[in-house]
């Protein structure tokens, strides 16, 4: 059992009687002497999708979720499901656009390394790796000339992501796009 102070995003706990998922976090420390530290935190629900905030004391313990974690693949779209598939025993799971939220934009076919929550052989969430390697589909070109400051421009990727590049970069290229954040690291 995890005290409130040793949560981190993606953790999964027990609130009442559902699983729900650590979204975000947030320490505060008070301004009286002698008073604990309070942690706001935001719940997701991983089976109705709802939202929870609670504010916890970080000595607070909170049960941890009877779920596993397992290696998947992004294998393809089916109508409007997205089917991943377990790299041990090849096991297909299927989640919606809505259970994924904004994670949708980084699913490119083949796409290995995604870790899957999965309680009574159902697929509940997914955790991204940390970059994915994308390719550019639209661009505006380069333009010549003072390049004295590092400017960029937006770049639309192959799932409709939009990013913000380095002038240099043209449309057909291949770019490392972080995760967490939805911003340019490097070419691939």
């Amino acid at each position: 059992m995890p005290k409130a102070s040793e949560l981190k995003k993606g953790d999964v706990i027990q609130l009442g009687g559902a699983p729900h998922m650590v979204r975000q976090l947030e320490a505060r420390s008070p301004s009286s002497r002698g008073a604990a530290t309070l942690y706001k935190i935001r719940f997701t629900n991983l089976i109705s999708g709802q939202k929870r905030d609670e504010s916890l004391k970080g000595d607070d313990f909170l049960p941890e979720a009877e779920c596993q974690r397992t290696e998947v693949q992004y294998s393809y779209m089916d109508g409007e499901q997205y089917v991943f598939m377990s790299t041990q025993d090849y096991t297909q799971y299927g989640l919606s656009a809505d259970d994924l939220e904004d994670q949708v934009h980084y699913l490119v076919e083949g796409l290995a390394g995604i870790t899957a929550l999965i309680a009574d052989e159902r697929i509940l969430a997914i955790d991204l790796p940390q970059s994915v390697v994308m390719q550019v589909s639209d661009t505006a070109p380069a333009i010549k000339g003072g390049t004295a400051s590092a400017r960029t421009k937006p770049a639309t990727l192959t799932t409709g992501l939009v990013v913000q590049v380095p002038e240099y970069i043209a449309t057909g290229e291949s770019l490392k796009v972080n995760t967490s954040n939805g911003k340019f690291m490097s070419r691939a």
